[in-house]
């Protein structure tokens, strides 16, 4: 049954870390996501593409206990987390690896934030991203870092993040995205 839904003063659903029995249903709202929100920012098969390979679940941050959820009806409605691991986005390999991150000197990594389309613009993200920051600044982190898939830029920029560079991602399809590499200190916001 569909959520119904959210009006203000209602305040958020829960947010929670995630855990292993949640995977299906995130990489269900992951996909959802794509297949709602990207059509916006690109075409057809870039959307197609980006619901097979960014809206993989990298159980590696459930099993590291740095990937969260909110929950609403009994549907996870967003998730997102953060890495102390060498791998910057879902989509691509290319040079990640499983390397613990040195906080005194790299920075955490923000990955796979997604929420379903209609709770979007209602802080989840923000609340996601606030708990992501004052996790790796707990582990001694002084920076975080991600790539953006363009849906996402906005709110990273609304939450401190300024952009490094724009890329192009190719993803093991082939298909090429456009992307914004984006960085902030763990500072106040």
């Amino acid at each position: 049954m569909p959520t119904p839904p959210h009006h203000p003063g209602q305040g958020n659903p829960p947010q929670r870390l995630a855990v292993p029995t949640d995977a299906p249903a995130i990489a269900e709202l992951m996909r959802a996501s794509v297949l709602e929100l990207f059509p916006a920012y690109y075409d057809a098969p870039q959307t197609a593409s980006a619901s097979v390979h960014i809206a993989a679940l990298d159980l590696a941050l459930i099993e590291d206990g740095t990937y969260y959820v909110h929950e609403a009806g009994g549907e996870i409605v967003a998730c997102g987390g953060w890495s102390r691991r060498n791998k910057l986005f879902n989509g691509t390999d290319a040079g990640a690896d499983e390397r613990l991150l040195d906080p005194a000197t790299e920075p955490a990594r923000i990955r796979a934030m997604f929420v379903r389309a209609d709770w979007t613009r209602r802080g989840l993200g923000r609340a996601i991203l606030t708990s992501c920051v004052d996790a790796a600044r707990s582990e001694g982190f002084t920076r975080l870092a991600l790539m953006a898939t363009l849906p996402g830029v906005p709110l990273y920029k609304a939450f401190g993040f300024t952009e490094v560079e724009h890329a192009q991602l190719t993803l093991p399809d082939g298909v090429v995205l456009g992307a914004v590499a984006m960085e902030r200190d763990v500072g106040t916001f």
